[in-house]
């Protein structure tokens, strides 16, 4: 038994080495100290403060007394997805642990991770009130000019530029870095963070598949019928809520899976995409028009 929880053990740390090295969104991961819990476990409650603006000042009269209003607003979780899978004893014995070790890396890394960062670029970029650009960039000097645009929509909403980050197409940074110019160079520079996303991530609208309804039953996620192709997206980390409350790696050996002689597997992730109501502008996309 011993042997076992330390094989386990070993299985759930490459796991979270596997998330973490993979995950192009952790970047945007909320503070956790600037919430409460809410009355349910399914749900947070997040500050709110609103406040009037100057007012003269009579020198006789001295200040005119201001209103401040501290308000809690409730947002549920929206995020809760998750798989399981067995591995028989022998089979992973027969190939040294090979076959349990693979299932379970590559599980995360090529399913849960991919998926993950697309619903919440998906989510950010379906949001009401952000700024959203419909173009096709077809080279270098487009996609600079694009987000020169695209600071100044920013710049002219007063988003603070401390933390803005650049999301995009690994095919458009190419072509940016290909320029070699002194504009090119700075404008990256400009941001605290350039994260490339694979375009098989970067999408404004996906489909999760339930993984029981027919012609779904592989699970995972599509690209929506609406969806367009993201071309790059900034954003400001203040102005995301993002929370992963629960992450679950269980493993359950052998010797202690009643069912069957196998290795068991279960994955689950619970969470939270969003963004504040007053901090909408902090987020521009550009996607394609078709």
């Amino acid at each position: 038994m011993a042997n076992s929880i330390a094989l386990v053990k070993k299985y759930v740390d490459k796991l979270d080495d596997v998330y973490k090295l993979a995950s192009l969104t952790d970047v945007l991961e909320s503070d956790a100290s600037t919430v409460r819990q809410g009355k349910n476990t399914n749900e947070i409650l997040i500050p709110k403060i609103d406040m009037d603006g100057l007012a003269d000042y009579s020198r006789s009269g001295g200040y005119v007394e201001g209103d401040d209003k501290l308000t809690w607003e409730t947002v549920k979780f929206d995020y809760d997805r998750g798989r399981s899978f067995s591995v028989d004893a022998m089979d992973n014995e027969e190939t040294i642990g090979i076959s349990f070790g693979m299932l379970s890396s590559r599980f995360v890394r090529d399913k849960v991770v991919p998926e993950m960062d697309a619903y919440r670029f998906a989510e950010y970029a379906g949001k009401s009130g952000i700024t959203v650009k419909s173009e096709n960039l077809s080279d270098g000097s487009a996609v600079c000019n694009a987000i020169t645009t695209a600071n100044n929509v920013l710049d002219e909403a007063e988003v603070d530029v401390e933390n803005r980050i650049l999301f995009i197409t690994p095919s458009l940074h190419n072509v940016i870095v290909a320029l070699d110019t002194y504009k090119s160079k700075a404008m990256l520079e400009g941001f605290s963070a350039v994260v490339k996303v694979p375009q098989t991530r970067f999408y404004t609208a996906i489909s999760l598949l339930d993984g029981k309804t027919s012609g779904e039953e592989i699970g995972g996620y599509k690209k929506a019928t609406a969806g367009k192709n993201i071309n790059f997206m900034i954003i400001q980390k203040s102005a995301v809520l993002q929370f992963t409350k629960h992450i679950v790696n269980k493993i359950i050996p052998p010797e202690d899976n009643q069912s069957a002689d196998a290795w068991k597997f279960f994955y689950r992730a619970y969470g939270l995409t969003d963004v504040y109501e007053n901090k909408v502008k902090g987020i521009y996309c550009s996607h394609s028009t078709t």
